[in-house]
């Protein structure tokens, strides 16, 4: 092992065999890996004293601006006191500082969440698709809402901040079935004010990188020249998430598959639904509503939570 990997290890600890890692005034066993993206990777983690479980994020930055992009992640989770939004519990931004030809490590932002056992919407999806079922309405309904409410905690900021990459696998799902809406490392102020073609291949190069394709709004595909973008960004890609709990697959899910371009998809605002349709006819309206392709149509967050709310309580009333 070079001298590099030594001193983090110093740095983390090693205690009767199990990595540890120290993060603000507490202290983790380290278990095992969950899951990596293109920007960090989350390993499940023990707390040596409670033995509670956790779940922590690592941040790896090549350079200043990638710090800088990670702490606002952790400067955002501390502006959000919600239900439906992931707490912060601890964080630590450890100095690496190694230089070298081929990779320029500057840091790590440690990021410390709770644990949900039962996963993300998206392996709930993956379940019911194995098994062939699908949420009741009433179901629907209520774990839509919350999904509303914890985007609206969000967009109710001063100024307003925008998620940019809602979808099923950043929705947790807690041990009561609230969702939990978490990854707010694609977030950003959401008002934007685009004056000039190199501000519009900017923002569009951003959403490309952060935002997921079958969630992206069409707006962010193709950035127009003197145009104005604001939070609505966020419910076309809530009304992608309606879709898939109602029929488990994302609205652009053939067009992907048969390599279409996702782009023009979005953009046309053709939604198929499938024939099988079982539900009420408000979902499908619901959604179409939810995706309506010109950003200044598209309703507002408070809007939507209003109807659902009354969709949730007709749908309950008839059980």
């Amino acid at each position: 092992m070079n001298a590099w990997g030594l001193s983090i290890l110093w740095k983390m600890g090693c205690v009767c065999g199990k990595e540890s890692i120290r993060v603000g005034e507490r202290r983790f066993y380290v278990r095992s890996r969950l899951g990596e993206g293109g920007f960090s990777y989350v390993d499940l983690i023990e707390d040596v004293q409670t033995h509670k479980l956790f779940a922590l994020k690592r941040i790896t930055n090549h350079s200043r601006q990638d710090e800088e992009i990670a702490l606002k992640e952790v400067e955002i989770m501390r502006m959000l006191t919600h239900p439906n939004v992931i707490p912060l519990e601890e964080t630590e931004t450890l100095a690496i500082g190694r230089y070298s030809k081929t990779v320029d490590l500057v840091s790590e932002v440690l990021i410390v969440m709770p644990f949900y056992r039962k996963g993300s919407l998206e392996d709930r999806m993956q379940s019911l698709a194995k098994s062939s079922k699908c949420m009741k309405e009433e179901d629907l309904w209520q774990f839509f809402l919350g999904i509303c409410k914890g985007l609206q905690a969000m967009h109710n900021l001063s100024p307003p901040y925008a998620h940019r990459d809602v979808k099923p696998a950043n929705v947790m799902i807690a041990d009561d079935e609230t969702p939990v809406l978490m990854d707010l490392g694609s977030a950003t102020k959401a008002r934007v004010q685009i004056s000039n073609h190199s501000e519009a291949l900017a923002l569009q190069d951003l959403a490309a990188e952060r935002c997921s394709m079958l969630y992206r709004a069409p707006e962010l595909f193709n950035v127009e020249n003197h145009v104005s973008i604001d939070e609505r960004t966020d419910i076309w890609s809530l009304g992608c998430v309606l879709y898939a709990m109602a029929f488990l697959e994302s609205p652009f899910e053939s067009a992907y598959q048969h390599g279409d371009s996702i782009a023009l998809a979005a953009g046309g605002g053709n939604i198929k639904f499938p024939s099988n349709f079982t539900y009420s006819k408000s979902v499908e309206e619901m959604i179409l509503w939810l995706m309506t392709v010109n950003l200044l149509e598209r309703p507002f967050i408070g809007q939507i939570i209003e109807g659902v709310e009354t969709l949730r309580d007709k749908t309950e009333n008839r059980v």
